[in-house]
C-alpha cells in the first residue's frame, strides 16, 4: 500500500523565489488547460487527450513570447500538473456516470495564487541527500528529518501552505505492519460535549482548539477586515490569521492521530456510526462546535489504519437507533432530545447513560458483539397507560442535565 511522509523544509531567501516561479507555472500552465478543455465542451467538441494538451501548452507554449518563461522551470511539475487535470476528469466523468462510489465530484476548477500551492516531481527530478534535498532548478532545500523514510519514494510534492510554510511529501509504497490479533472490539459513538464515548465505558474529551482561542480569532479576524486588501498591512493580518488556522489544525491532527491510533492498537474490531457530518454542519448552532472536533479525520484516519495494521473497520448505518434503543433489553423509548443525557428504560428499569448506551448498540449493530442482535420486545402490560399518564406516551423514563451533546 501507498503512504504519504511529509517533512518540513526551510529553503533560502532565493530558493523561494525559484520556487514561487515554479508555482506560478504550475498554475498557470493548469489554468490555460482548463480553460481551453471548457471551450471545447461549450463548442460541444471532444476534450483534448492529455497528451495533446502537454503538447499545446507546454512544448508548444514554450516558443512562444507570452509561454516562454515557462522553460525557466523543470518540465516535470508542469507535465504532472496536466496528468493531475485528466485525472480530475476522468473522476468528475465516473461520479456523473455512477461509476465511482461516495458523493457527486465537481468538475476541475481554476487556481489561485491565494490558496494553498503545490508542484509534484517524479523520478528523475529530485534526488535525497542526508541533510537536504535537491529539486531539479531549484537547488537544495534543506529538510528536517523528523522520521526516516522507509522506502525510496516515487514522487515528493513541494507545498506551501497559506502560512507561507514549506514541505516536502513523499508518496511510499510500505507493508501493512500485521498487529498481534486481540479479542477486544470496540463500538465509538462521537459527540460533542464529549468527543468520543467507548462502548467499555471510557469516554474521551476533545481538545476543541477553536473553542479555548475563540477571543484570539475574532480579534485577528476583526484587524483583518479592518485592512485594504492588496495593501502590505492586508498581507500581514491575513499571514497572522493563516497561521493561527495552521495551529489549529495541527492541534486537532495530533489528537486525532494519537487516539486513532491507540484505538486501532487495542482492538481487532472498531465500529463507527455512519454520520452524515456534511449535512449536520448545516445546523448554524452546531456547525463551529461539529468542525472544532473533526468527526469525518478521525473516520478517515480510523480507516486507514485499520487498513495498515490488518484490523477491521466496519460502519453502521447512520439510520439505526443506537440512542433510542435499551442496550440492556432492545426496547426502543422513542427519539430523545440532544438535552436528554440520562434516561431509564420502561420495559426492563435499566438506567443508561445516553452515550454508553449508543456505543454498546454500535458495537452490536456492527455484528462484534457476544450478544446477539435483539428484536424489539412488546411493552409490558400497562406500560403504554402509565406512560400515558406521566405525559411520556410510552416512552422511555428520561432525565435531561447539562449542555446539548450529540
Amino acid at each position: 500500500m501507498k503512504a504519504r511522509f511529509r517533512y518540513r523544509i526551510y529553503p533560502t531567501t532565493g530558493q523561494k523565489h525559484q520556487l514561487a516561479k515554479l508555482f506560478g507555472c504550475v498554475r498557470v500552465v493548469w489554468n490555460d488547460s482548463l480553460a481551453s478543455c471548457q471551450e471545447k465542451y461549450t463548442l460541444e467538441e471532444n476534450k483534448p487527450t492529455n497528451s495533446e494538451l502537454q503538447k499545446q501548452f507546454i512544448t508548444s507554449a514554450k516558443k512562444t513570447e507570452n509561454r516562454e518563461w515557462l522553460s525557466e522551470v523543470s518540465a516535470i511539475p508542469l507535465q504532472q500538473s496536466l496528468n493531475d487535470l485528466n485525472q480530475a476528469y476522468q473522476n468528475f466523468f465516473r461520479s456523473t456516470k455512477g461509476q465511482r462510489k461516495g458523493r457527486p465530484i465537481k468538475p476541475p476548477k481554476f487556481k489561485s495564487r491565494k490558496s494553498k500551492q503545490t508542484a509534484r516531481f517524479t523520478k528523475g527530478g529530485f534526488k535525497i541527500g542526508q541533510h537536504k534535498v535537491y529539486l531539479a532548478k531549484i537547488g537544495k532545500l534543506k529538510i528536517v528529518w523528523s522520521r526516516e523514510l522507509p522506502a525510496t519514494p516515487s514522487s515528493v510534492t513541494v507545498i506551501k501552505d497559506s502560512a507561507n510554510r514549506y514541505f516536502l511529501s513523499f508518496v511510499v509504497e510500505i507493508q501493512p505492519e500485521v498487529l498481534h490479533q486481540t479479542d477486544n472490539s470496540v463500538g465509538i459513538d462521537l459527540g460533542i460535549k464529549t468527543f468520543a464515548t467507548l462502548s467499555d465505558g471510557t469516554k474521551i474529551d476533545a481538545p476543541k482548539p477553536l473553542k479555548k482561542r475563540i477571543k484570539k480569532y475574532r480579534k485577528l479576524s476583526k484587524s483583518l477586515s479592518h485592512k485594504t486588501k492588496g495593501s502590505k498591512r492586508y498581507e500581514k493580518a491575513r499571514a497572522r490569521v493563516a497561521k493561527f488556522h495552521s495551529k489549529l489544525k495541527d492541534t486537532r491532527t495530533d489528537f486525532l492521530h494519537k487516539l486513532s491510533t491507540e484505538i486501532i492498537r487495542e482492538n481487532q474490531t472498531v465500529v463507527l456510526e455512519d454520520l452524515n457530518v456534511s449535512g449536520i454542519v448545516k445546523n448554524r448552532k452546531l456547525s463551529r462546535a461539529i468542525s472544532d472536533l473533526g468527526w469525518r479525520t478521525f473516520r478517515t484516519f480510523i480507516e486507514g489504519k485499520a487498513e495498515k495494521y490488518g484490523r477491521e473497520f466496519r460502519v453502521i448505518s447512520r439510520w439505526e437507533p443506537t440512542s433510542q434503543t435499551c442496550s440492556s433489553c432492545g426496547f426502543k423509548g422513542g427519539k430523545l432530545d440532544l438535552q436528554v443525557r440520562e434516561w431509564e428504560c420502561l420495559n426492563c428499569g435499566a438506567k443508561h447513560d445516553r452515550d454508553e448506551n449508543a456505543a454498546i448498540n454500535i458495537l452490536v449493530a456492527g455484528g462484534q458483539s457476544e450478544t446477539k442482535k435483539r428484536t424489539e420486545p412488546a411493552p409490558p402490560k400497562g406500560a403504554r397507560e402509565r406512560g400515558a399518564r406521566n405525559g411520556r406516551g410510552g416512552k422511555c423514563k428520561t432525565t435531561a442535565y447539562g449542555s446539548s451533546s450529540l
